[in-house]
């Protein structure tokens, strides 16, 4: 079988080795808006993030696997491959650690006024900060409680804070004292000291944070968004921000990526920028490729 890899996963020479000792004859491209390293109709199985936004999905006539290294599948045709039946995974797990570790440290940051620091160092000058704050005791609600929302709510949880998790279901999910569905976030919204976005972009999250949930938000209360822009209605949040300078938003994903250089949000006192950042770690190689191969040696033995 062929086996396309793509520059979307760095792969070491011995990495490669152990892919093509599964069986696959393995080809590899590096970057996904570029020809194709051999026709669409001879490859069977693919390990890629955004391939099928630069090529058409209908020429992979044999396609029967799809490994991303994303953790999320909106980059893809997800309709059809379910009509095909091809075999579609995602990175489940493999961001969660640094994502999480990411959004606690906005947060930390934030609450313990990591800038005044920073500024007074700069200047060699002994100026205590008097309005520091705490997790503990805090109202934290993650909105979406798969695999990055337990290892938000984990950390969460370790410092005190009180965890409250909106999803698709009530299920008992570990970390959370409470699960909602995540219909009854907007109102609901009012009563939390913090909000994590680690949700999916589908069509029912699209927006799920606009302008009349942003504007009851509780005093002081802050936001991080880690999942997807498109969460977030920007405009309606770029307008509350400026209104209410109560409110902080730690924003690593954009509706436009990247975000464009005029956008008010760069400025914004009460906002801290990052270039979708927050999934970057030294862990990820290791269990994207362990992820990656034990899938394809289920995926070569018939599993």
């Amino acid at each position: 079988m062929n086996l396309l890899l793509t520059g979307a996963f760095n792969y070491t020479e011995d990495q490669k080795k152990k892919l093509s000792a599964l069986g696959f004859n393995v080809f590899f491209m590096q970057q996904e808006a570029e020809e194709l390293s051999l026709p669409a109709k001879n490859i069977d199985a693919i390990i890629c993030n955004g391939l099928f936004l630069h090529h058409d999905f209908d020429k992979f006539k044999n396609l029967k696997f799809v490994q991303l290294t994303s953790a999320g599948l909106d980059r893809v045709p997800v309709d059809k491959m379910r009509e095909r039946g091809i075999v579609l995974l995602n990175a489940r797990g493999v961001y969660s650690i640094p994502m999480a570790e990411w959004a606690m440290m906005r947060v930390l940051e934030h609450y313990k006024n990591a800038p005044h620091f920073t500024v007074a160092q700069a200047k060699g000058k002994w100026d205590k900060c008097r309005t520091l704050r705490e997790i503990a005791g805090t109202k934290v609600a993650v909105i979406g409680a798969g695999n990055v929302g337990q290892e938000v709510a984990k950390r969460f949880e370790a410092l005190g804070a009180n965890t409250i998790g909106f999803d698709i279901h009530i299920n008992p999910t570990l970390h959370f004292n409470e699960m909602h569905i995540v219909s009854e976030l907007p109102v609901m919204v009012g009563e939390y000291d913090i909000i994590v976005i680690a949700a999916p972009l589908t069509p029912e999250t699209y927006h799920l944070m606009g302008r009349e949930v942003l504007k009851v938000l509780k005093t002081g209360a802050t936001i991080v968004n880690i999942a997807r822009g498109q969460l977030i209605d920007e405009q309606a949040l770029t307008d509350v921000l400026a209104e209410r300078q109560d409110l902080y938003a730690a924003l690593d994903v954009f509706e436009q990526e990247p975000l464009t250089a005029d956008s008010p949000l760069w400025k914004m006192k009460n906002v801290a920028v990052s270039p979708h950042n927050s999934f970057v770690s030294n862990g990820n190689n290791e269990r994207m490729f362990n992820v990656m191969y034990n899938n394809l040696k289920d995926f070569a033995n018939g599993k």
